[in-house]
């Protein structure tokens, strides 16, 4: 293990960096021990919380001085381990840079510090008509930055798409404290798209500073449907229907019948039917007449599918009622059990009602309960494996039943990841969707970035010290001829 001198790091911290910008003292670091998911932690040794471009300029540069490696944090909200810091790291924690910097409603962007909450960009322009379209179910709590480096999604991503979507351009700053800007105000530019390529990365190619968001006009009229169905296939033969008819949701969810039950209970009162196998929101936006036609295609054909009851909601505070619950799953599963588990899985559609009935059969085999909760519409499940930390053993059992899961997704065409990202969690994975030649591109393209690979160490990818068995599969291919370039197994 290379040796680092944290105190020398620490004394040329300070000399630029206020007193409170600077976390050494263990029982301050345990906070940031873990993120989201919480079935691994480490301590970091030393943690900074800039506010300004600059600082980040500043402490990157002092860590490449250092030969320091270093993880960038936002709220901690992520569930892939990607803010964890596994190996001894400079913790970045981007929270206190939570300005708006600039609107441009005539062009309809603004540009924010990475710590800037999720909600606080609509709660910005909502006056002016506008709003910020990717709404991750954490995102009262989960910050634009981190956004940016899971490309996270959303309920609206089936119409609007993810973060990448709606990202115009990006200051950012290098491992080595190059300031940098790729992408602009515009959504079209005429050079490579470097701006698309850090989006979703995970914090392995720098820490974007400042992010210019595309804004949308508030749809001129909003309705939700509620749909509750007998059988979880029936759901998911509902939304294959929907899209293949044509009619476009802003979003389409589900949530089965251990989740709605939890939901409930957290409520304190039925809002969702108990004893319906699953439940469907359609959410539907547009011109009035628009979307009064289409809910009623859509409620037609959620009636075809065998839904018992189909509900309308068009006042706003009536659609809030209905995605409440979908919103608070988390938390409501959180009143359940003491811990759990996320996955984040990519099916098509058209695959759903196999996926599901193999993580029922899998929830058996494993003895650990299930809930499911997911983006319907295009596919992205989000199993929450229940579990008690206090069990023997129960931890590697769960990361069983995880990885089956994946590979049910794969095994039908899907991913290992929709919006969570690889981080710590999946990187054993990658290699299973990726051949030896896709990966050492990916290794290579990080890289360039950052050449001594100091910026997140050994998230995303497989590594022998972390991932046995990939590193076995490796070997494999290599014996076959699929040698690694030397470039890229510097990673």
């Amino acid at each position: 293990m290379v040796s680092h001198d944290w105190t020398a790091l620490d004394r040329d911290l300070r000399r630029f960096l206020p007193k409170k910008s600077v976390v050494s003292k263990r029982q301050e670091l345990l906070v940031y021990d873990c993120d989201g998911l919480t079935i691994d932690r480490h301590c970091p040794p030393l943690a900074v919380l800039p506010e300004t471009t600059e600082e980040v300029s500043q402490i990157l540069a002092c860590c490449h001085r250092y030969g320091i490696p270093f993880v960038a944090r936002g709220s901690g909200t992520g569930l892939s381990g990607g803010a964890l810091v596994e190996q001894e790291a400079l913790l970045v924690v981007t929270s206190r840079m939570r300005r708006i910097l600039s609107m441009d409603l005539d062009n309809h962007t603004v540009t924010v510090q990475p710590g800037v909450i999720n909600s606080w960009v609509t709660r910005a322009v909502a006056g002016e008509g506008f709003y910020y379209a990717p709404d991750p179910s954490s995102q009262v709590v989960c910050s634009i930055g981190g956004n940016v480096a899971e490309n996270s999604g959303g309920v609206h991503c089936l119409k609007y798409g993810v973060t990448s979507n709606h990202v115009l351009g990006l200051e950012v700053v290098l491992a080595d404290g190059t300031v940098t800007l790729l992408g602009g105000g515009l959504s079209e530019h005429a050079e490579l798209d470097l701006r698309g390529t850090f989006i979703g990365s995970e914090g392995t190619l720098g820490i974007a500073t400042a992010i210019t968001l595309r804004l949308l006009r508030a749809p001129q009229h909003v309705t939700v449907l509620l749909a509750d169905f007998p059988t979880m296939e029936s759901a998911g033969e509902a939304v294959c229907k929907v899209t293949a008819a044509g009619v476009l949701p802003a979003g389409m969810e589900i949530m089965d019948n251990f989740m709605i039950n939890a939901v409930n209970d957290l409520f304190g009162f039925d809002e969702y039917p108990r004893d319906a196998a699953a439940v469907l929101l359609i959410e539907l936006d547009g011109q009035e007449a628009e979307v009064t036609v289409a809910a009623d295609q859509a409620s037609g054909l959620c009636s075809k599918a065998g839904a018992r009851t189909i509900r309308r909601a068009e006042e706003a505070a009536d659609r809030a009622l209905l995605w409440k619950g979908r919103k608070s799953a988390f938390a409501a599963v959180g009143q359940i059990s003491p811990t759990y588990y996320v996955q984040d899985g990519v099916v098509p559609r058209s695959t759903l009602p196999r996926v599901l009935m193999a993580i029922e059969r899998l929830s058996r085999e494993y003895e650990l309960p299930v809930a499911n909760v997911f983006h319907a519409g295009d596919g992205n499940l989000h199993p929450l494996i229940l579990y008690n930390a206090d069990t023997p053993d129960v931890e590697s059992r769960v990361r069983d039943l995880g990885s089956a899961i994946l590979r049910e997704c794969l095994d039908v065409g899907g991913s290992i990841t929709g919006e969570h990202g690889v981080g710590a969690d999946k990187r054993c994975y990658l290699d299973w969707m990726f051949a030896a030649d896709d990966l050492s591109t990916m290794k290579l393209l990080r890289r360039a970035f950052d050449p001594d690979g100091r910026a997140n160490p050994d998230k995303i990818f497989p590594t022998p010290k972390s991932c046995g068995e990939s590193a076995r599969r490796q070997v494999i291919l290599t014996s076959e001829g699929l040698e690694m370039p030397s470039e890229a197994k510097a990673f």
